[in-house]
C-alpha cells in the first residue's frame, strides 16, 4: 500500500499539471495571436471610441442648437464693485448647467464673447443654454447695464485668418494676477483692437467659456497634484541627503579633517566614520500643494479661444500678437500662454493639423473642452465678467461718431478726431439730432473757425442758415469757400459796418407788410424788442408799452393799406412813430384811413385815452427812435419802405444770410434786438407749415455776450422753442458766466453739442461741471490752440466729451477755395440784399414821410376828414 500511494498522487497531479500547461499554452497563443493581429482589437477600440465620440458630438450639437445670446451695453457711468462682478460670475457658472440631463459636459458652458470689427470698440455678448436666459437677463449691475436679446452674427469670409487657444502656464495651482478695476482690466484688450479698420475687413474676437468644475475631475486633479507634490518632496529629500553625505565625506577626507583627527581625536582601532542622518521628507500640506484647487467654492474650468482676421496679409497676425500682449496683464506666477509648439519660425497650434478641426468645431458650436490646467477661481477673471466700465477709455468709431462727407445734408461737421493709430478723421454728428450747440472758450481759440467750417459745410449741402456776426470778421474769412455759382444764387449779405469810401447796404422795414406777415405778430415783435432792450415791463413802463403798441398797430395797418393799393414803396417805417404821436395832421389822416381796420379797443384808446396824455409821455418812446434816426447807417437800414431782408423766406427757401449789425452800443443793441425778435417771430410763424414740410434752418450767433445783452429773453426763447420749428441755434461765447441767467440755463439745458476750447479754469469750470469734471478744468485749460473737448448726441446717446482738433478752413476745404471769385460773390450777395449806396438810402429815408403822407391823402375816403373833424376835439382824433 505504501508503494501504491505515490502512484495515486502522481496520477492525481498529472491532470492539474496538464491544465496549467494548457492554460499557459493558451495564453501564449493568445498573446501571439494578439501580437500578430494587433490591428483587430485596436480597430475595435477605435470603432467603439469613434461611435461614442459621434454620439457625444451629436448630443452636444443638439444641445448647442438651443443656445441663446444676450448683448450687454454699459453706460458711461458704469462703475461696479467686486461683489457685483463676483455675483455675476456665480450667475454665469450656475447658468452653464441649465441644459437637459442628456447633454454632454462640453455643451454645459456659458460663453463670453468680446468682439471688435472696426465698427464698435468692443461688443460684449453672453451666449449660453436657452434654459439660462432668465437667469442671465437679470444682472446685478443695475440700470447702468442694459441687456438685449442678440441676433446671431454672420461674418463674411476673410482672406487671412489666424486662430489661437490659450492655456494656463507656469504654476497652475497659483492664481492669476489680481488686476485692479481701475483702470479697467479690459483696457489692454480695447487698446489692442482700437485701430481696427472695417474697410480692410479687420476682425478680432475673444471667447471665454466658463464651465462648472466636475467633482470627479477635480478629485483626480487633486490626487495627481498631491502625488506629484509628494514625489517632488521625496526627490528633494533624497537630493538633500546625497549632498549632505557628499559634504560630510568631503570634510572627513580633507586635510583639515585628517589633521583634526590626528590632533584632537585619537580614534582607536576599528572606529568608523561619523554617522550622517539623512533628512526626512516634509509632510505635504494640501493647501500648499493644491493652491487655488484646495477649495471647491467658485472653482470653474475655462477655455480661452481667440480668432483674428483681415483681408490684408499680416494684419491678422499682428492683431493676434496685440491680443496676446493684452492678456499678459493677467500674468503672475500663472499666466495665459498660447497653446502649441514653436519650431523655428513656425508655430504648431490651432491653425494647423491636428488641432485645427477641433478648434473650428468648438468655435462654431460653442463647445467647451478646456485643457486640464485651465482651472480658475471666479475672483481671477473678474476683469472679463463685466462690460467696459467708466474707467475704460473707448475709441470712437464711425458707428459711434460718423465720418464727415462733404455735401451730405445728413451730417454736420464737428472736428478732426485722431484715432489710436494716429490717423486723423473728420467726424460729424447727424443734423437732425444736432438741435442746439454751444461753444465756449477764449478769444482766438478756434470757436468761430469751427462754426464757420460747420456753416460752410452745411451751405454746400444745400442747407439754409443765418450767420449773425457783430464784428463782420467772419464774412471775409468764409467768402473764398462760398464763392461757388450754386451758392451765389442763395447768399445775401446785410452789412451795417459801412466800410469803404462808398459803402452799400441792404434795407429792412420791421413794420413793413409787403412780405405778407401777420399784423399782430409784427407789432408784438417790435414792441417786445423795445421792451427787451429798455427793460420795460407791465410794472415799470406800462404807459410806454401801451403807447408804442398802439402806434405800431396804426403804422402796420397803414402799410397793409399801402400794399393792398399796390404801393409798397409808400409804406411807413419805424421812424414814423414820431410823426404819428406828434404831428396832428399826419395822425388825423392815418387814423381816418385805417379806422375801419382797427379793432374797437384800439379805436377806443385813440379816442378816449390818447388825448389825455401829456406831451412828455412820448419822450420815453421817441428817444430810442431818435437815436436810431441820428445814426445814418441805422436810419438808412430801417428807413426804407420795402427792404429785401426777409428771414422767413430765407428759412423756407434755404437761403444763406450773413448779418453784420456792427458795434455794441445802445443804438446797435436796439437794432440787434429787433433782428433777434424778428427771427423768433419768423420761426414761430412756421406754425402754418406742416412739420414734415418745415425745412431745417440754422442760425449761428457769434459773440453771444453782445447779442444776449440786447435781447436776453429772446435768445433764451430761441433755445427753448426753436426745436419745434426745425430751427437749430449755434451759439459761441467767451464766458458762459457773463450770459444772462435765462440764456445760460436754457442753452446748457437744451444743448445737443457742448464744446469748449482752452481758457481760464474759472471760465471752463461751468462746462466741465456738466461733464462731471471729466476731463478736469485743469486739463482743458492747458490744451493747445484749436483743440476742443466736445460732447455730442448721436443716435440718441451722448458721446464724449472727446478731444477734437477744430477744423481749419484752409485744411478742410482747401479744394473748395475760390479766392478769385470773391468779388463776384460780393456783388451777388449785395444784390440779393438789395444793397444801394448809403447816400441814396439816406435820401430815400428822409423823403419817406412825404411819400407816406401822399399815400394817406390818396387813400382817405371822400368826406371822411370833414366828418372826423366835425366830431370835435374831445373825441381824440385831432
Amino acid at each position: 500500500m505504501d508503494s501504491a500511494t505515490p502512484d495515486l498522487t502522481d496520477r492525481a497531479a498529472e491532470p492539474l499539471t496538464g491544465q496549467v500547461v494548457g492554460l499557459v499554452t493558451s495564453l501564449i497563443k493568445a498573446v501571439g495571436w494578439l501580437y500578430g493581429h494587433w490591428y483587430l482589437p485596436a480597430l475595435a477600440l477605435a470603432v467603439c471610441w469613434g461611435g461614442g465620440e459621434m454620439l457625444v458630438r451629436h448630443l452636444a450639437a443638439r444641445a448647442s442648437a438651443q443656445r441663446m445670446a444676450l448683448e450687454l451695453r454699459s453706460s458711461r457711468h458704469f462703475d461696479p464693485g467686486l461683489e457685483e462682478i463676483f455675483r455675476r460670475g456665480v450667475q454665469l457658472a450656475r447658468a452653464s448647467t441649465s441644459v437637459p440631463w442628456s447633454a454632454p459636459r462640453r455643451a454645459k458652458t456659458v460663453q463670453i464673447r468680446l468682439r471688435a470689427d472696426g465698427s464698435h470698440p468692443l461688443r460684449y455678448r453672453i451666449e449660453g443654454p436657452a434654459g439660462g436666459e432668465r437667469l442671465l437677463s437679470i444682472t446685478p449691475f443695475g440700470p447702468d447695464v442694459t441687456v438685449h436679446r442678440a441676433r446671431p452674427i454672420t461674418d463674411k469670409p476673410r482672406e487671412h485668418v489666424v486662430r489661437a487657444e490659450f492655456i494656463l502656464r507656469g504654476k497652475t495651482t497659483a492664481p492669476l494676477r489680481d488686476v485692479p478695476l481701475s483702470p479697467d482690466p479690459l483696457q489692454p484688450l480695447v487698446d489692442a483692437v482700437a485701430d481696427l479698420r472695417a474697410d480692410l475687413g479687420d476682425l478680432a474676437e475673444l471667447r471665454l467659456d466658463i464651465q462648472r468644475a466636475p467633482k470627479w475631475a477635480l478629485r483626480a486633479r487633486r490626487l495627481q497634484l498631491m502625488g506629484a507634490a509628494r514625489r517632488t518632496e521625496r526627490r528633494e529629500a533624497q537630493r538633500a541627503a546625497r549632498w549632505l553625505r557628499q559634504d560630510a565625506s568631503g570634510i572627513e577626507d580633507s586635510w583639515s579633517g585628517q589633521l583634526q583627527q590626528l590632533l584632537w581625536n585619537r580614534p582607536g582601532p576599528g572606529t568608523s566614520r561619523r554617522l550622517v542622518m539623512p533628512p526626512v521628507p516634509r509632510r505635504v500640506e494640501p493647501a500648499e500643494a493644491l493652491g487655488k484647487l484646495a477649495e471647491n467654492d467658485h472653482l470653474v474650468r475655462v477655455q480661452l479661444l481667440v480668432m483674428c482676421a483681415s483681408n490684408v496679409e499680416g494684419r491678422a497676425q499682428a492683431r493676434l500678437a496685440q491680443v496676446q500682449a493684452a492678456l499678459d496683464v493677467f500674468g503672475g506666477r500663472s499666466r495665459w500662454a498660447m497653446r502649441g509648439w514653436r519650431i523655428g519660425p513656425w508655430r504648431i497650434g490651432a491653425d494647423r493639423w491636428p488641432t485645427r478641426r477641433s478648434f473650428i468645431r468648438r468655435w462654431d458650436r460653442g463647445h467647451c473642452q478646456p485643457p486640464r490646467a485651465n482651472w480658475v477661481r471666479l475672483e481671477e477673471i473678474t476683469g472679463l465678467l463685466k462690460p467696459p466700465t467708466v474707467h475704460c477709455r473707448l475709441p470712437m468709431f464711425a458707428r459711434d461718431l460718423p465720418t464727415f462727407a462733404f455735401g451730405d445734408p445728413a451730417l454736420l461737421l464737428q472736428g478732426t478726431y485722431r484715432g489710436p493709430d494716429g490717423r486723423p478723421r473728420l467726424v460729424a454728428t447727424y443734423a437732425e439730432e444736432t438741435l442746439f450747440e454751444v461753444a465756449v472758450g477764449k478769444a482766438g481759440g478756434g470757436k468761430t473757425e469751427r462754426a464757420l467750417a460747420q456753416a460752410i459745410g452745411w451751405a454746400h449741402a444745400d442747407g439754409g442758415l443765418v450767420f449773425v456776426d457783430p464784428h463782420r470778421d467772419s464774412w471775409p474769412r468764409a467768402a473764398p469757400f462760398l464763392a461757388h455759382e450754386p451758392l451765389m444764387e442763395r447768399i445775401a449779405l446785410f452789412d451795417l459796418n459801412a466800410l469803404g469810401p462808398h459803402p452799400q447796404m441792404g434795407a429792412w422795414n420791421p413794420v413793413g407788410m409787403h412780405q405778407e406777415q401777420v399784423a399782430h405778430e409784427v407789432v408784438e415783435a417790435v414792441a417786445d424788442a423795445y421792451a427787451s432792450v429798455l427793460a420795460w415791463d407791465d410794472a415799470t413802463a406800462p404807459r410806454a408799452l401801451t403807447i408804442l403798441t398802439a402806434a405800431l398797430t396804426v403804422l402796420v395797418a397803414v402799410n397793409e393799406a399801402a400794399c393792398r393799393a399796390g404801393r409798397p414803396e409808400d409804406q411807413a417805417t419805424l421812424f414814423h412813430v414820431r410823426a404819428l404821436l406828434t404831428d396832428t395832421a399826419f395822425r388825423r389822416t392815418a387814423l381816418a384811413v385805417v379806422a375801419e381796420r382797427l379793432d374797437a379797443e384800439t379805436r377806443s384808446w385813440w379816442q378816449a385815452v390818447f388825448p389825455t396824455l401829456p406831451p412828455d409821455a412820448f419822450a420815453v418812446v421817441l428817444n430810442p427812435i431818435a437815436r436810431l434816426a441820428a445814426n445814418p447807417v441805422t436810419r438808412s437800414f430801417l428807413g426804407q419802405p420795402a427792404g429785401a431782408y426777409n428771414i422767413r423766406t430765407a428759412m423756407d427757401s434755404q437761403k444763406i444770410v450773413w448779418v453784420c449789425p456792427g458795434g455794441n452800443g445802445p443804438t446797435h443793441r436796439l437794432l440787434t434786438a429787433l433782428l433777434a425778435r424778428d427771427l423768433l417771430r419768423a420761426a414761430r410763424s412756421r406754425r402754418d407749415t406742416p412739420q414734415e414740410r418745415r425745412v431745417p434752418f440754422r442760425p449761428y450767433f457769434d459773440e453771444l455776450i453782445t447779442l444776449t445783452g440786447a435781447a436776453p429773453e429772446t435768445i433764451a426763447a430761441m433755445f427753448e422753442d426753436f426745436r419745434k420749428y426745425r430751427c437749430h441755434v449755434h451759439g459761441m461765447t467767451q464766458l458762459l458766466s457773463r450770459l444772462p441767467t435765462p440764456v445760460r440755463l436754457s442753452l446748457v439745458q437744451n444743448a445737443s453739442t457742448l464744446a469748449t476750447t482752452a481758457g481760464s479754469m474759472s471760465a471752463i469750470a461751468p462746462i466741465t461741471a456738466e461733464w462731471g469734471d471729466d476731463p478736469s478744468p485743469h486739463r482743458i485749460a492747458t490744451m493747445e490752440r484749436f483743440e476742443h473737448y466736445v460732447s455730442m448726441t448721436v443716435h440718441g446717446h451722448r458721446i464724449g466729451p472727446v478731444q477734437l482738433r477744430g477744423p481749419h478752413l484752409d485744411d478742410v476745404f482747401a479744394d473748395h477755395a475760390r479766392p478769385q471769385d470773391v468779388p463776384a460773390l460780393e456783388r451777388a450777395a449785395r444784390a440779393h440784399a438789395g444793397a444801394l449806396p448809403l447816400s441814396e438810402l439816406t435820401n430815400s429815408a428822409a423823403a419817406q414821410l412825404d411819400r407816406v403822407t401822399t399815400l394817406l391823402t390818396d387813400l382817405t375816403p371822400a368826406g371822411t376828414t370833414a366828418v372826423h373833424l366835425s366830431k370835435g376835439k374831445g373825441n381824440g382824433w385831432t
